[in-house]
Formats: structure tokens, sequence, C-alpha cells
């Protein structure tokens, strides 16, 4: 009798495209384990990212406005979110590997710093290992989570985390629609919330983005899916050329109106000062911090205890740490 695994995996090889990444061809995890009797190698590790302190995290952390107080502004949690979704889509229609996409969707924004790429780009200037959330991201599946034991997630899934984001494409096919995929969360979810922050008007939206893509974000998404999915084949990836010029140009325009926006960006400027702060307080006093960063700075050094501190911390914590430190409280007999 097979395992419920394996019928899954027998099903993966009859269903899917020959170009798809198979759970049973998975090149493996770094330390052997025994093979789950329900769930295959790339079901197994989305349930472990899923349920991993880093993902619970992602709530309190920015996505584009800081510390947002309304209740429909997105985090960094419900990107990660949608970017699943959009990945999933893509996956199944294209009868590629659903399980990794999710998965790799999952995983890629678990290294993320607070206050989103301010301190992204705060933590790259001070830290002498300069830094970037995708490799962080695959630090804490591998070394931080678990008390320092990480998930010991699959390669293809810690290789699709690695390349989500620049430079060289992932290896599957799968790791690379969540690169796309992405790219067209991020953008569209973020001109909902510019709108609704007042930092865009519904009428500066770029005339012909709206006449090829649609005048609202789940037309948009839909057109941009579709294009996608109609244009990709034998494991190859690609939009329609006037569908990817004009998403391009949507993205140079969010960009120019959104991302660089002094007005939407006024509290960023705080962010390089408070984070260069903490982290030279912590390593001035690295027992301060909890035992298991003490630990890391003991086996490997202080600046990466630091640096794995102030990126693992969520927006609100990261102020909470540094009123407690810099800001002198009142006195109280």
């Amino acid at each position: 009798m097979m395992t419920v695994r394996e019928q899954t995996e027998w099903i993966e090889e009859q269903t899917l495209s020959p170009y798809a990444s198979l759970a049973r061809n998975s090149r493996g995890r770094e330390n052997v384990e025994e093979p789950c009797s329900l769930r295959t190698c790339y079901q197994r590790d989305r349930d472990r990212i899923i349920h991993c302190k880093s993902f619970r995290r992602l709530k309190h952390k920015t996505q584009v406005f800081l510390a947002p107080e309304g209740d429909h502004y997105r985090t960094r949690l419900t990107h990660t979110l949608e970017v699943a979704q959009i990945a999933r889509t893509v996956a199944r229609a294209l009868r590629l590997n659903e399980d990794l996409a999710e998965a790799v969707s999952l995983g890629h924004d678990l290294g993320h710093t607070p206050f989103g790429h301010a301190g992204e780009r705060a933590l790259g200037e001070i830290c002498p290992y300069g830094f970037l959330h995708s490799q962080q991201s695959v630090r804490v599946v591998e070394r931080l989570e678990k008390n320092g034991k990480g998930l010991n997630l699959t390669w293809e899934v810690r290789d699709g985390i690695l390349r989500h984001t620049r430079g060289t494409e992932a290896e599957t096919p799968e790791g690379r629609i969540v690169r796309l995929a992405d790219r067209i969360a991020y953008i569209n979810h973020d001109i909902d919330d510019a709108q609704r922050a007042g930092v865009l008007n519904e009428g500066e939206i770029p005339a012909e983005a709206i006449e090829l893509l649609g005048d609202r974000r789940s037309e948009r998404i839909n057109t941009l899916v579709r294009s996608l999915v109609e244009n990709s084949g034998q494991g190859h990836l690609k939009m329609g050329p006037e569908i990817r010029r004009v998403f391009d140009m949507l993205h140079d325009f969010m960009y120019e109106y959104v991302y660089r926006n002094p007005f939407a960006k006024q509290e960023e400027k705080k962010v390089p000062d408070l984070v260069e702060r903490l982290y030279r307080y912590f390593m001035r006093h690295p027992r301060r911090m909890p035992e298991e960063m003490q630990k890391i700075a003991r086996e490997e050094d202080t600046d990466r205890a630091v640096c794995d501190y102030i990126a693992g911390m969520t927006d609100h914590y990261a102020i909470e740490i540094f009123e407690d430190v810099f800001v002198p409280k009142a006195w109280r007999n």
C-alpha cells in the first residue's frame, strides 16, 4: 500500500507539466529526515513556515507606510498572503508545483526588517556584512528559527527565497513565479494603500495603464496573471510584450509618486538614526539582547547577532526598545 504522500507524488508525476519541480525529485534537505507519510516535502516546508515565529511577526512589519494605524493597510504578512495566492494561481494554471510556489511565497519575506525597505537600507549601511532581506530570509530558515536549529527546508524552497527579488533567477520555474507574483502583488496593493492614505489620486495613475490593465486592482491583477499564463511555456515565464511594457511603466510610476514621495516617506527619515543608535547600543551591551542572540554573538560574532536581533524586530517592538533605552522615564518612588 502506498502512503498518502506517495499517492500525491504519483499524482504529481501523472498530471503536472514535464517542467514542474516534482516533490519526489527534490534535492532534499541539509539534514536528512524521515519522509512524512501524509505530506510531500514541499507541503511540509509550507507548514513549517506558517507555524514559525518569524512568520507571525510579519503582521507587525511595515509594507509601505510606517507602522500604519488604519486596519486596512497592508502589512508584510498580508502582502505575503497575496503573493502566495497569485503564485498558486499561476502555478496551477501552468501545471507547475503549486505547493513549492506556495512555500517559497510564504517564506520570501521572513527576514525583512522593521520599517520596510528603510530599515533594510539602514542595516545595510551599518552592518559590516551588508544586508539584503532575501539573504536574511534564508538565514532565518537555516539558522535562526527553532532556537538556532533552523527549519531544515528543502533546497528548492531556500533557492526560491534567496532569489525572489534581484540578481540571478531561481533554478525552478516555481521560484521564478514567486519573483513575478511578488511584483504583481506589491505594485497593485500599494496603489490601493496609497489612495487610502491620500498620497495618490485615481486620476494620477497613467491612463495607458488603466486602459490596458484595468481601472480596479482586481482587474489589473487578473490582466497581468492572464497575460503571464497565456505567454509562458516550457518552463519559461513571460507576459505579452505590451502588457509587460505597461507593467514596467506602472512600476516606475509607483517609485516616483509613492515609494519616493516625500509626504508618504517623511517618517522614514527617522529610521536610519533609530536603527544606528540601537545597533551601536547593543554592540556595546550585547548582554541586553535575548539569550539566543547572545549565543550567536558567542558562536559567530557580535555584529552578526545585533544585525539578526534588529532585523527580527517588528516596527512597534523596535520603537519600544528604543524608548526604553534612550528616552528618560519619570521618577517613581
